[in-house]
């Protein structure tokens, strides 16, 4: 008999939103919205099972800095709006990110009191070093987008709250 032990490695980001989950839901998957925080460019999704997702980044970025146009990619393996949505998700800015290959994304939204939202998403970082250095929060680089979940989350908290991102951007 054979015994084989896997582990696994997420990490998990929580932040509570007054928004409903629809609100919140519609801020994730819209690129009207999820342009206005995180970090810059914008996120599409086919929003269906085995449907593609894609965070873009601004030309000026791609221009100026090499960048690919296409920064993050991924599929979506699970839509039920508004409440959950699981895709897998690919760093693309460098050879060595893209060969640690897709990891695992879970959003999950629940409805709270007063019309709060608690927002979790669990990144699946499992022998993906680079993937967990970039997605966790590294204040030595937070002037380098070093913020990682709890900086798009939180800025995502704001945008939803006063309608200006942490920037102060509207």
């Amino acid at each position: 008999m054979t015994t084989t032990t896997s582990t696994r490695t997420t990490q998990v980001f929580r932040v509570y939103i007054k928004a409903s989950p629809e609100r919140v839901w519609e801020a994730i998957t819209s690129p009207e919205w999820n342009v206005k925080y995180g970090y810059p460019g914008h996120t599409e999704y086919d929003l269906r099972p085995g449907g593609a997702w894609r965070a873009l980044m601004p030309a000026d970025m791609v221009e100026q800095y090499g960048v690919p146009e296409v920064g993050v990619d991924g599929e979506v393996t699970e839509v039920d709006p508004p409440n959950r949505l699981v895709l897998t998700y690919r760093f693309r800015f460098a050879p060595d990110q893209e060969a640690e290959g897709f990891r695992e994304v879970v959003w999950e939204l629940h409805p709270e009191h007063d019309g709060i939202t608690r927002l979790t998403v669990t990144h699946d970082v499992t022998d993906a070093p680079i993937t967990a250095g970039m997605v966790s929060v590294n204040p030595a680089k937070l002037h380098e987008g070093g913020g990682g979940w709890t900086f798009i989350l939180n800025d995502l908290k704001t945008v939803l709250e006063t309608g200006s991102n942490l920037a102060g951007e509207s």
